[in-house]
């Protein structure tokens, strides 16, 4: 590729390489990523690591790196879901040629690809060889999840807040991923343990293995916002995205992938999958929010703001704002719930949608409705709701 000498130049040989490539489409996103392959099979790779994604966004870049690609023979095939290609210098080369009009400025927001392009000549400069080290990742359709290095790029776009929980097509993501110990960060296979065990073994360089699991954990590759506090790497997995501002406790917390805060939130217990707690919330300690999987019939839950779970508590329903669990109490979609007349009144008051009859109703007829204080009675048993009193207000010193 020639030196471009104006931006004005940069921009025509983008629609100059939108227009002339066959099939030509802006991708959804994309990036370079450094992946971890193989002990034994150096093909395969384990884990990809992005110092920089693109969501919906620096199509320039994106159409610079294909033609790079397309300079060292490597077409892409637009008509993909998902296109993965190898890094070569030659690539990086052409790469800094085309983006010299902005080499010379500051680096900001708008040319973070440069400054990867730059830095990772620079590395590949003064250390060597690198071949199928680096790779970059194309995504052009939210379709269900093929490759590591694809599943890897959503899964950063989840944790970095690119896209909303629960936004995108993560199918395919157990498939495409493999399961393997994790050892200081590191991905090994468990195939080249199980192989190499007795020589491992028996000269002292047997790992240390933290865990065994297809994704790693959050803070291995997520910078978290600085009010926020995880006590513990392992309580977090990656996928997860958490709001400024979020606490999580060690013991029974755990925040699983694709799912997480949307604003300051205690948690010292269990976000499954694809549940969402909203601003101002506490998870009490042990309390469980149940996840897809986990006997909600898909139907994935939100818990929304100023909602308090008590202690070992669990919810199997949506929540709405300024919701309480009693500690120990188990509200899912058939859970029997009394409701006394005058206390029905006044939850329909605030729920202005509500119109309902009867003094006894499943946890599913009360689903995602507001100010509701879930129960048990210590004399009877009986599972009751009546309109939340209590505001539930988080410390501000500590979120």
């Amino acid at each position: 590729m020639q030196i471009i000498e104006t931006t004005d130049a940069f921009k025509a040989l983008v629609e100059e390489i939108k227009t002339t490539t066959p099939g030509y489409r802006d991708p959804l996103a994309f990036g370079i990523c450094r992946v971890d392959l193989g002990q034994l099979n150096v093909e395969k790779t384990l884990q990809a690591t992005y110092p920089l994604i693109n969501w919906d966004e620096n199509f320039g870049s994106a159409a610079i790196f294909v033609r790079a690609l397309q300079e060292q023979g490597i077409n892409v095939d637009f008509t993909q879901s998902e296109v993965v290609c190898n890094v070569n210098m030659d690539f990086l080369r052409a790469c800094l040629a085309a983006f010299t009009p902005y080499s010379d400025e500051a680096y900001g927001d708008a040319h973070k690809n440069i400054q990867v392009i730059s830095a990772l000549y620079a590395q590949i400069i003064n250390s060597g060889s690198f071949e199928g080290e680096f790779k970059v990742t194309f995504i052009y359709d939210d379709a269900p999840l093929q490759s590591v290095e694809a599943t890897y790029l959503k899964l950063y776009a989840i944790s970095q807040a690119k896209v909303h929980l629960r936004e995108i097509n993560l199918n395919g993501a157990f498939g495409a991923l493999p399961n393997v110990a994790w050892s200081n960060g590191q991905p090994i296979e468990l195939d080249y343990l199980r192989e190499f065990e007795i020589e491992l073994k028996l000269a002292n360089e047997y790992p240390h293995i933290d865990f065994i699991d297809k994704f790693p954990r959050f803070l291995q590759h997520i910078i978290p916002a600085d009010n926020t506090r995880i006590l513990d790497t392992s309580k977090v997995r990656f996928g997860a995205q958490l709001a400024a501002g979020t606490t999580v406790m060690p013991g029974a917390s755990y925040i699983n992938f694709n799912a997480g805060t949307t604003g300051p939130v205690m948690v010292e217990g269990r976000i499954s999958s694809s549940a969402i707690v909203g601003a101002g919330s506490d998870v009490g300690g042990g309390a469980s929010i149940l996840g897809v999987l986990s006997g909600t019939d898909g139907n994935p839950i939100s818990v929304g703001q100023n909602c308090l779970l008590g202690a070992n508590s669990t919810c199997g329903i949506p929540l709405g704002d300024g919701c309480i669990i009693d500690a120990g109490v188990a509200i899912l979609e058939g859970t029997k719930i009394a409701i006394h007349p005058e206390e029905l009144k006044k939850i329909m008051d605030v729920n202005t949608n509500m119109k309902m009859e009867g003094e006894i109703f499943k946890g599913k007829q009360l689903a995602g409705l507001y100010g509701i204080h879930y129960r048990r009675n210590s004399l009877t048993g009986e599972i009751t709701a009546s309109r939340s009193t209590r505001e539930i207000k988080l410390n501000a010193d500590l979120h």
